[in-house]
C-alpha cells in the first residue's frame, strides 16, 4: 500500500519520503520537517500511536499535521485526535482499487487548513 500511495502522490506533484518502520519514520520527520505526515498505525519497531505521540511531544515536530492511515474503525477517531492526529483515513481494499484520490483530497484539505492561522 505504501508504494501505491507514494506513486499516486508523486503523480499529483508531491515530493514524498517514505519509511518502512516507525523508528526510521521518526528520524526522517525530524530531519526533513515535512509539510504533512501520513502515518500508518501498524508499523514495525515503533507503532504508529507511539510515533504520533513522539511527534506531538517534540517541539520541533509538534505543529506538523499528521494524517493517520488506519484499518481500524472510525470509532478510534477521537482517541487518535486526542493523541494529536489532524485527520485520519481508513485504508481498505477499496483504497487500493480506486487509487488515492480521496486521500489526496484529504491531504490538500489538511495542508490548506495548516496554512491558515487559527482564529
Amino acid at each position: 500500500m505504501r508504494t501505491l500511495i507514494e506513486r499516486d502522490l508523486i503523480r499529483s506533484g508531491y515530493r514524498v519520503i517514505t519509511a518502512a518502520d516507525g523508528e526510521n519514520g521518526l528520524r526522517l520527520v525530524k530531519e526533513h520537517r515535512p509539510d504533512v505526515v501520513l502515518l500508518d498505525m501498524l508499523l514495525p519497531k515503533i507503532g504508529g500511536l507511539e510515533v504520533l505521540r513522539s511527534l506531538k511531544a517534540d517541539q520541533s515536530t509538534k505543529k506538523i499535521p499528521v494524517v493517520v492511515l488506519t484499518g481500524l474503525s472510525k470509532g478510534n477517531a477521537e482517541r487518535l485526535r486526542g493523541s494529536g492526529a489532524t485527520a485520519f483515513f481508513e485504508k481498505s481494499d477499496e483504497t487500493l482499487q480506486s487509487g488515492s484520490n480521496n486521500l489526496i483530497r484529504l491531504i490538500e484539505e489538511v495542508l490548506a487548513a495548516s496554512a491558515c492561522p487559527a482564529q
